[in-house]
């Protein structure tokens, strides 16, 4: 082969001996301007998607610093809960224990048998037996009265408050020494006379320590609700680590928060309650 190699060989060299070697017309269609405004747009999606991507997970402070605000909603909605149960328990509470100690055979018992059963069974049970067995609306006056899951639990939730008052009134009626009936009774007092205003007010502070040790004890088990659906602090914190992706170093320091804030809220409590206890029993 004689003739000259259209790949720039020397004449007498055989093609296969030659380096490859695009054609310039090729070679120069390689950058073309759709190429580009091609490479473009890929480059404007691949960056984002590559930025997204490679975005460091959030450390665990700081995943509870963010979630925080929201945790502490749920928390204050237990708080919510604990104080309604506990006003709703203690005025049937007392009117239970009044109850147990009224005259005759059938009223006594029946107050009796009441507290007991609602202070020996467990509280998650009495919130089951509320939550599934109570409708979520009723009829008052031809007018339908919603009743959402929160409002059941904080019935759930008074039972076994008023049980606990119940007998805790009991209590403090029963230590009131005998002369006390007694002068009472040399005054011609009745006895709804003589319980008003000789023997309840005396029990006041008798009660008043047993009485915050339940409220602890409820706004604790407040967390129970949220195995019935209720949206409190509990529930919240399952969500916000499902929303971080589940990771399993979150479980320590987001449940830990939820530790942190029921403690710094019932510790007070219980010091105040020892507080009280010591006071009046130094009187």
């Amino acid at each position: 082969m004689n003739a000259a190699d259209p790949q720039g060989g020397r004449p007498g060299d055989l093609p296969v001996l030659l380096p490859f070697a695009l054609p310039k017309d090729r070679a120069a269609a390689r950058l073309r301007p759709a190429h580009l405004w091609l490479l473009t747009g890929l480059a404007l999606v691949a960056v984002p998607a590559w930025a997204q991507g490679g975005t460091a997970a959030l450390s665990p402070l700081e995943v509870v610093i963010k979630w925080a605000p929201l945790l502490l909603t749920g928390f204050a909605f237990n708080v919510a809960i604990s104080l309604m149960a506990m006003a709703i328990g203690t005025v049937a509470g007392i009117g239970l224990g009044l109850a147990m100690l009224a005259e005759g055979r059938i009223l006594p018992r029946l107050a009796w048998c009441a507290t007991q059963v609602f202070r020996n069974v467990p509280w998650l049970v009495l919130l089951f037996f509320v939550m599934f067995l109570v409708p979520f609306q009723i009829t008052v006056f031809g007018i339908r009265v919603p009743l959402p899951d929160w409002v059941k639990a904080t019935f759930g939730f008074s039972l076994p408050v008023m049980a606990n008052v119940a007998e805790i009134v009991r209590g403090a009626v029963r230590s009131v020494p005998n002369t006390q009936w007694e002068a009472a009774e040399s005054l011609a007092f009745t006895r709804r006379q003589t319980m008003w205003r000789i023997i309840l007010p005396q029990c006041a502070k008798r009660m008043l320590p047993p009485w915050m040790n339940v409220y602890s004890l409820i706004a604790m088990a407040t967390v129970q609700a949220s195995i019935v659906g209720v949206t409190e602090m509990l529930t919240l914190t399952a969500q916000v680590h499902a929303a971080e992706g589940g990771r399993p170093e979150l479980f320590a320091p987001l449940y830990g928060f939820a530790l942190l804030c029921f403690f710094l809220y019932c510790y007070p409590i219980d010091r105040f309650t020892a507080a009280l206890e010591r006071r009046f029993e130094t009187r």
